[in-house]
C-alpha cells in the first residue's frame, strides 16, 4: 500500500504536519478498505484541518460570507463523482464519493447541497479562524495596485463583480495504490479568490485536476484557470503509461507553465511514488505493506 497526499501549491511547508496525520489516515483506511477508502481519509483530515484551502480552511469570497467548495473522487474500480460550488457541507469530498453511486459523475451548486442532505453528509460547514485571517489580509492586498492573480489586473474582477459587494487558490488532494494493486484520487478545494461567484476550477474536472487509471493516478493543485488548458492530471497519466519515469513525467509538466503561476502534482504507479511543485507544496509520502 502506498499513499502520497498534498496541501496544496503555495502552502507552507510548515503545514506537512497535516500531511503526515492525512497519509496515516489513509494507510489506517486501506486496511479494512481498499485504495478510494485511503484517499477520501486523507482528503477528510485535511479538510477538517482548517489551515488547507478546503472544508473548513476554504477560503472566504470578498464579501466575508460565501464559500464555494468543489472535490472529486476516481478510482481503478469504476467510481467517479464531483461536486462543485457546493456551500455550507463540511466535508465536500465525501458527498463526491456518494455522487459516484448515482447515475450522474458531477453535481453542482444548489442540487449539490440539496444531494448531500439526501444521503445525510449535511454536516455544517464551520469556518476556521484561520480561513478568517487569511480573508482579511486577501481584503488588505486587493486595496493596493498590485494584482491579485498573476497577470491579472485587478479592474476585470470589479468590471464582472457577481457577489452582492467586491489569495490565488490552492487545493488539497490525494493519490493511493492498495494492496490490490488498485489506484484512487481524491482532492477538494475551497476554490480561489479573487473569483466571480459560481467559478469552476480544475479540482472537479477529470483529467485535469485528477485522474486514476490502471498505470497510476495524478492529482494536480495550482491555479485551475491554467491546469484545465493543459488537461493537466491525465497528461502526466499518459506519459507514466507510456513507460516515462514518473518524476521525469512530473517535472516536464511542471516546465509547461511559467514560473509566476503555482503549479503542483502528486503521483503514484506501480512501482514509484513522487510530488513536484514550483512551490513551497507540503506533501507526506508513506507505504507500507
Amino acid at each position: 500500500m502506498a499513499v502520497i497526499v498534498h496541501g496544496g501549491a503555495g502552502a507552507p511547508s510548515l503545514y506537512a504536519d497535516g500531511c503526515v496525520r492525512a497519509a496515516h489516515a489513509a494507510i489506517a483506511a486501506m486496511r479494512d478498505g481498499d485504495a478510494l477508502d485511503g484517499a477520501i481519509a486523507a482528503v477528510v483530515t485535511m479538510e477538517d484541518d482548517g489551515r488547507f484551502n478546503a472544508g473548513s480552511g476554504s477560503v472566504l469570497g470578498l464579501d466575508g460570507v460565501t464559500v464555494e467548495m468543489d472535490a472529486a473522487v476516481m478510482d481503478t474500480r469504476g467510481r467517479l463523482g464531483a461536486v462543485a460550488c457546493l456551500q455550507a457541507i463540511r466535508n465536500p469530498v465525501r458527498v463526491a464519493r456518494a455522487v459516484a453511486d448515482t447515475p450522474h459523475w458531477l453535481l453542482a451548486g444548489d442540487g449539490a447541497r440539496r444531494f448531500a442532505a439526501q444521503v445525510s453528509l449535511q454536516q455544517p460547514h464551520v469556518i476556521s479562524d484561520h480561513a478568517r485571517r487569511r480573508h482579511q489580509q486577501h481584503r488588505e492586498r486587493m486595496a493596493k495596485s498590485s494584482p491579485a492573480l498573476p497577470g491579472v489586473d485587478n479592474e476585470a474582477f470589479s468590471k464582472y463583480w457577481n457577489y452582492p459587494m467586491p489569495q490565488g487558490g490552492d487545493t488539497v488532494g490525494a493519490v493511493t495504490r492498495d494492496a490490490q494493486g488498485h489506484f484512487a484520487v481524491a482532492g477538494s478545494t475551497g476554490g480561489t479568490t479573487p473569483a466571480l461567484l459560481g467559478r469552476v476550477g480544475d479540482t472537479p474536472i477529470i483529467g485535469s485536476g485528477f485522474y486514476a487509471g490502471p498505470h497510476g493516478a495524478v492529482a494536480a493543485t495550482g491555479i485551475g484557470e491554467q491546469i484545465v488548458r493543459h488537461l493537466l492530471a491525465h497528461t502526466v497519466y499518459s506519459w507514466i503509461a507510456e513507460g516515462m519515469p514518473l518524476k521525469k513525467a512530473l517535472s516536464r509538466a511542471i516546465d509547461y507553465f511559467p514560473e509566476e503561476v503555482d503549479i503542483g502534482l502528486i503521483a503514484v504507479s506501480r512501482t514509484e511514488a513522487g510530488s513536484k511543485s514550483n512551490r513551497d507544496m507540503p506533501t507526506d509520502y508513506l507505504e507500507h505493506e
